[in-house]
């Protein structure tokens, strides 16, 4: 858990996961990312966007119906017709205006549906692609982007886009239409009433610009606001054990009230902005509309337009500035989609995994014997190496970013069966010499050997399929334990996984579960504790077989008791296994072939234990307690 902020200047925890509404910085990479998805889909948006025209047509048509329905019918200008003509005539306009609508309401209906529809298979395929796309990132990317980050994009950003396509750019689109129409009609029934509404306009667009800018100010700050909130929120109910035992509560507490007396004023002063500018707007549309019906009814006085024509105009008058705050308020959610849209674009174009050489290594079995094949020029099977699990490295030199040298100039080998260890301080390079050995990155200088062949030239699936690793940081997935233990070996029968268990010395635990190893495991382990989710993960590295093993502070998270239980298991594992072990606990090393001591970035001792015993230097000092790690 961070440490808990009580500076009430600086920024709270969470704050690194706040979502800040922003323009994207790349509009023209960004459209052409969403066209690719859209193009897909290009015939049913070209029916949607023709049912939108037959909406608005239908729509701006019923309102121009009602100038003949007026002028012939309720207000005549040939009075020689009956009662009855005029109510007949009236009748038949009525149930013509009918159908024109209900043509505009059918049209809005399956415009919506068909959107709706071509939207969700377009986020099906962002979702999908940008999932897949994530699967063949390098391990960079991770070590690099927080998982809220990550998650962020299949959250926040798709929702959001999910939001706009749906209905934001529909609307806008009908709104800019609309607007265009409305005009053509207005100009076509009074050209100077129009000029006097164009006039009249801009003061709407001045009321909509300022409140509109200072509005946005403060949602940006509620939205900063609101993930400092959230973040903070989520990362004291995760540590809620740290914050008792230090008796923090007090802390916690006034820190929340801090973010959150910060969330309320940004989202009152939001909230107030955005709430006035309706009234202030109908009742400036009403003011308009007052002054055209007055201008209006002096032309029609004097005989330059009909009655039917000025009602018609005052229905476009109203209707006018419905589409300006339709396009007003959907623009500023296009491009807050087109925000998430870019977010989402940054993560698709990152690159992914290099890719293996041309005619690489593969891993073989044949019956329960590993080999390595290898392939000439033209793809055709050459050699067939044995895997015996002999590593090497010649004068590795790597850092994560060239700022930093972690391993300088490290050689070192590991002979078919044998037990490495690495010992050291926190960031001696331990734990990166595993993802050299394992090829999560591959930027290093020098030579890494797999049985005499160049890892490089080693296919990587091929290449992990060969090891099998506990990692420090466990991780189970949702579904039974079996499952959890099959995860290592899909193929792998019930009495092999069983086989597993026990010799993790997991089966024990296990058949005490509720329903044993059809137990579900909930929350990443959250129903289990920190020892038996590792038991379930050495168990899984067991079912793997591999031929060489890896164990990154694989006891680290049990008690003594239990890690002397799984020694037995461990040392049956490894038999005849190439293993490569990091541990803080120099107990669990003492039978390696060979410990090596690292620090910053170099071997500074390799021996046996009781080698490096004999010479009283820094392992000496770890294992008597003279020094500690750190």
């Amino acid at each position: 858990m961070a440490k808990v902020n009580v500076e009430p200047k600086m920024k709270g925890p969470g704050s690194r996961g706040a979502r800040i509404l922003e323009k994207p910085k790349d509009f023209k990479g960004t459209l052409k990312f969403l066209w690719s998805y859209l193009k897909a889909k290009r015939v049913l948006l070209f029916f949607v966007s023709l049912l939108i025209l037959v909406n608005i047509f239908a729509s701006l048509a019923g309102t121009n119906y009602l100038e003949p329905i007026i002028n012939n019918f309720l207000q005549p200008i040939n009075n020689n017709l009956t009662i009855a003509e005029r109510l007949a005539g009236l009748t038949h306009g009525v149930m013509v205006l009918i159908g024109i609508y209900l043509i505009s309401v059918v049209a809005a209906y399956l415009q919506s549906r068909l959107m709706i529809y071509s939207t969700q298979k377009i986020m099906n395929n962002i979702r999908g692609d940008l999932f897949n796309h994530i699967q063949t990132l390098p391990v960079k990317f991770f070590d690099t982007h927080t998982h809220g980050e990550v998650m962020s994009r299949f959250t926040n950003d798709v929702d959001t886009l999910n939001e706009a396509l749906n209905n934001s750019l529909t609307a806008l689109l009908s709104s800019v239409i609309t607007l265009a129409g409305t005009l053509f009609l207005m100009f076509s029934k009074s050209i100077p009433l129009t000029i006097v509404e164009l006039l009249m306009t801009p003061i709407m667009f001045t009321i909509v610009g300022k409140i509109t800018k200072r509005s946005s100010k403060y949602f940006v700050e509620q939205q900063s606001n609101l993930g400092k909130v959230n973040g903070y929120i989520e990362e004291i109910m995760t540590g809620e054990k740290v914050v008792k035992v230090f008796c923090h509560e007090q802390i916690a507490i006034d820190t929340f009230d801090e973010l959150n007396e910060n969330l309320r004023l940004s989202a009152t002063h939001a909230q107030s902005f955005a709430g006035m500018l309706m009234p202030i707007l109908m009742n400036t549309n009403n003011t308009i509309y007052a002054l055209i019906s007055m201008f209006g009814g002096l032309l029609a006085v004097m005989g330059y337009i009909n009655v039917g024509e000025l009602v018609v105009f005052l229905t476009l008058t109203k209707q006018f500035a419905r589409p300006i705050n339709e396009a007003a308020n959907q623009f500023n959610s296009v491009i807050t989609a087109m925000a998430g849209a870019e977010r989402i674009y940054e993560v698709m174009k990152e690159e992914p995994e290099k890719m293996d050489l041309p005619n690489s290594a593969k891993l073989v079995k044949e019956g329960k014997e590993f080999f390595w094949q290898k392939y000439d020029e033209n793809g055709n099977p050459s050699e067939k190496i044995p895997l015996k699990g002999d590593v090497r490295f010649f004068d590795v030199t790597f850092g994560y970013n060239d700022e930093k040298i972690v391993l300088n100039n490290i050689s070192l080998y590991a002979k078919p069966g044998q037990k490495i260890a690495f010992v050291g301080s926190t960031g001696a390079g331990k734990t990166t010499i595993i993802n050299l050995i394992t090829r999560f990155y591959d930027n290093y200088t020098g030579t890494i050997t797999f049985d005499s062949i160049d890892v490089k030239n080693i296919e990587k699936g091929s290449l992990r399929h060969a090891l099998s690793v506990v990692l420090q940081d466990t991780h189970l997935f949702t579904g039974t334990v079996r499952e959890n233990i099959r995860y290592g070996r899909l193929d792998a029968t019930d009495e092999e996984v069983i086989e597993a268990a026990k010799l993790a010395s997991a089966h024990s635990f296990i058949n005490r579960l509720p329903h044993g190893y059809d137990t579900i495991i909930e929350g990443d382990g959250a129903n289990l504790s920190q020892g038996q989710r590792q038991l379930l993960n050495i168990a899984r590295a067991a079912i793997a077989d591999a031929p060489i093993l890896i164990l990154d502070e694989a006891t680290s998270s049990v008690d003594t008791r239990t890690e002397r239980h799984i020694e037995h298991g461990l040392d049956r594992l490894m038999n005849n296994r190439t293993t490569f072990v990091i541990a803080h606990r120099l107990s669990t090393v003492r039978n390696s072939k060979a410990i090596m001591v690292l620090e910053h970035g170099q071997i500074i001792e390799r021996g046996t234990h009781e080698d490096l015993l004999k010479e009283k230097g820094r392992y000496y000092e770890l294992y008597t307690g003279a020094v500690e790690l750190d």
